[in-house]
């Protein structure tokens, strides 16, 4: 047999059947935190060699118009929905926006929501970024979302999920406590870093509404069914084996507040939240919980 790739030797091998009990509060077994995308495309971003951040030669006025209608419309029909079911936001936060459009990010705060760095924009990436630039980055999502909200963030999703080899050490030296950037698993998940430590917590990309509906072609009907069946399974499996599962739902403004996807969404939403084996949570809240149960 051929020696295969080294293992990158990013966490441990944990196989799902042998795995230690962890109960949620309350007896819940399955921890659901919903991610919105509170984001800013620039319309006429810097070159990138290794990647376009639009599929047309840019300026792309389209592109970038669409995506602004999170941030003029969407993101309060999404909020209000979120709110009315009982659900706190985790934001993955282009932390540009608390300069652009201010009044979204401080609408996030006033309803409790939970913010971590999503990048500065989302049209820059951090391939090839050296050391200090990428430092840089970390320190200022830091400086910004604790001067615009008061939150000290903890997490961490890659501008665009993009990394350096580094990436996640940097985060853990800098006291993040979690990362969404590994999708390898549907528990929290120790990451393997250099100084102190990290959580991974799941950010599911099959769930996630930019998959569903710009990947996979989904209906906004076929998209809530999506939601339900991932629930119905995580939480029947967190109960079966008395160790709690996690499910997250990543959103963007643009895709699901649309009017003709909404009702599906919130009927969706509405489902998870009735079911008494449902932790609605922060995703903190989650990695706090997972840590103390180590």
């Amino acid at each position: 047999m051929q020696e295969g790739a080294p293992d990158p030797g990013l966490y441990d091998y944990a196989p799902y059947r042998a795995r230690p009990k962890l109960a949620w509060p309350e007896g819940k077994t399955c921890a659901v935190w919903v991610a919105p995308n509170l984001e800013y495309y620039e319309i006429d971003p810097p070159a990138s060699p290794q990647r376009r951040p639009w599929s047309k030669a840019h300026p792309d006025v389209v592109g970038y118009s669409y995506r602004d209608h999170s941030n003029r419309v969407s993101h309060w029909r999404m909020a209000d929905v979120m709110s009315r079911h009982g659900f706190p936001g985790s934001v993955s936060l282009s932390v540009a926006l608390c300069d652009h459009h201010p009044e979204v990010v401080a609408d996030g705060a006033e309803r409790g929501w939970e913010f971590f760095s999503h990048g500065i924009y989302n049209t820059r990436y951090s391939y090839g970024m050296s050391e200090a630039q990428e430092r840089a980055i970390i320190e200022d999502s830091i400086a910004t979302v604790e001067r615009a909200t008061g939150q000290r963030i903890r997490g961490w999703l890659a501008p665009a999920l993009t990394h350096t080899p580094r990436t996640l050490d940097l985060l853990a030296e800098y006291g993040f406590t979690y990362t969404c950037d590994l999708y390898h698993d549907d528990q929290v998940q120790e990451v393997k870093v250099a100084k102190r430590s990290l959580a991974s917590i799941p950010y599911s990309l099959e769930v996630n509404d930019h998959y569903g509906f710009n990947v996979y072609g989904m209906s906004g009907r076929e998209y809530a069914d999506c939601l339900i069946q991932q629930y119905e399974r995580l939480a029947e499996e967190g109960e079966r084996t008395g160790s709690g599962t996690v499910m997250c739902i990543p959103l963007h403004a643009y895709l699901i507040g649309q009017p003709h996807r909404i009702g599906p969404f919130e009927e969706a939403l509405a489902h998870v939240a009735a079911d008494p084996r449902c932790w609605k949570a922060r995703a903190g809240e989650i990695v706090d919980h997972w840590r103390a149960a180590q």
